[in-house]
């Protein structure tokens, strides 16, 4: 017969079981409800090639600062637009480094390219959405559309065409795209892929239908809007002060009764965010909490989602598996190992499906490899958007911010 301390275990674990349970089970169905809209999204946009009815349909922004050693890819993909393309604004904020050099050599080539800078920043304004702004209120009038895009990204020949033909086609008021990243170091195909994924667990994955406001993803690197719509929201305005000012503007829109969407453009774009792991969690970890975009209530909601369906389940599984092992069997035990197994599960299905994402090339092998390993990253990616819920950047792109 077991002693008193044997059964007190019993007890405590029968109670930790039955917890997570409750808890994990209900955060799963959350997650399985929108993970299964995924199963009818609108299919990945290929490349398009223009008609003459898009002649001059479109004016681009390219908000830089201190990107002369990343923007000629940006520069070289925007100059195989045809064209559609009727202007492109690079908005500098007086970068230090030669980028401005870089621009004024692409426009001997491309007329299209012109060079402006913006004025100081104003007390409210983060500095991307001003720059958008202002190349907003600078484009021609004539374009019916304004997409912005980022100095790290590489348009791929027919982006811009696709992207205005399934606006069109879908009647979306502003449509952005998520792009196909590019890794180098074993860091970041280790720990990118984990932050990637706490998106994919808040939010319905790219190329979803009928979503609501308070969930709309959007994407900054590249993000198409009507003229006019823009002109009703002021602008860049209402993300005057956001630090995702792509999500912001995009749940605006929404709530305004504008059709939104957010596709999987990872054949017509690439990005290179960061350079290595550190990098990667300092910059793109802060921003991924999106608190600007959300309610209070909204971002606790997603965080002890995070926890319970994501950061938890291997460590779980391992020790109740270990509990089981060493032969405490009952009913609940034996579900929770169950339950955790599935979300681990889930998560390899997941990496499975957004592998198209990652660009791959001969220099890839053999780090890609620890993209399989993205998992064991998931505690730590979870720690770093609850770190970022609890604070503001003070620096961002090279500019200081004072709260």
């Amino acid at each position: 017969m077991r002693d008193f301390s044997v059964l007190l275990n019993d007890t405590v674990l029968a109670i930790i079981s039955l917890l997570l349970l409750l808890f994990q089970g209900t955060a799963t169905l959350i997650l399985l409800s929108r993970l299964i809209k995924g199963a009818r999204r609108y299919p990945p946009l290929v490349p398009q090639l223009p008609d003459p009815e898009m002649l001059g349909k479109v004016s681009v922004v390219v908000p830089t600062l201190n990107e002369v050693y990343r923007i000629d890819p940006c520069l070289q993909g925007l100059s195989l637009q045809s064209y559609e393309v009727r202007e492109i604004l690079v908005i500098d904020s007086h970068s230090q480094d030669g980028t401005q050099e870089k621009i004024k050599q692409a426009a001997l080539s491309d007329p299209r390219f012109r060079l402006m800078s913006d004025d100081p920043l104003p007390l409210g304004w983060v500095g991307r959405p001003w720059a958008l702004h202002t190349g907003f209120l600078n484009s021609s009038p004539n374009s019916e559309w304004v997409l912005g895009i980022d100095a790290d990204t590489q348009p791929q020949r027919g982006l811009v065409t696709s992207l205005v033909r399934v606006a069109q086609k879908e009647g979306y008021d502003l449509v952005s795209l998520s792009p196909q990243f590019i890794l180098k170091d074993i860091g970041e195909w280790w720990l990118q892929p984990a932050l990637l994924m706490t998106l994919l667990y808040r939010f319905e994955s790219a190329g979803v239908r009928q979503q609501t406001p308070q969930t709309v993803m959007a994407n900054g690197q590249c993000f198409l809007s009507r003229r006019t719509v823009l002109e009703q929201l002021g602008g860049y305005s209402k993300a005057a002060s956001s630090f995702c000012d792509d999500v912001t503007l995009a749940r605006e829109a929404a709530k305004q009764g504008f059709k939104v969407g957010f596709l999987d453009g990872s054949k017509l774009i690439r990005v290179r965010m960061y350079e290595g792991i550190a990098e990667t969690w300092k910059e793109w970890g802060r921003s991924l909490d999106l608190k600007d975009a959300s309610s209070r209530s909204q971002l606790w909601g997603d965080l002890v989602l995070l926890l319970l369906t994501q950061a938890l389940p291997l460590v779980l599984f391992m020790f109740l598996g270990t509990c089981w092992v060493l032969g405490y069997d009952f009913l609940s035990l034996k579900l929770a190992i169950a339950l955790n197994l599935t979300l681990l599960i889930i998560r390899y299905a997941l990496l499975i499906a957004i592998f198209p994402s990652y660009y791959q090339d001969q220099f890839s092998w053999p780090r890609s490899l620890f993209f399989w390993l993205s998992p064991l990253a998931d505690p730590i990616a979870v720690l770093r958007i609850f770190l970022s819920a609890f604070g503001r950047p003070k620096q961002w792109r090279g500019r200081i911010y004072r709260h």
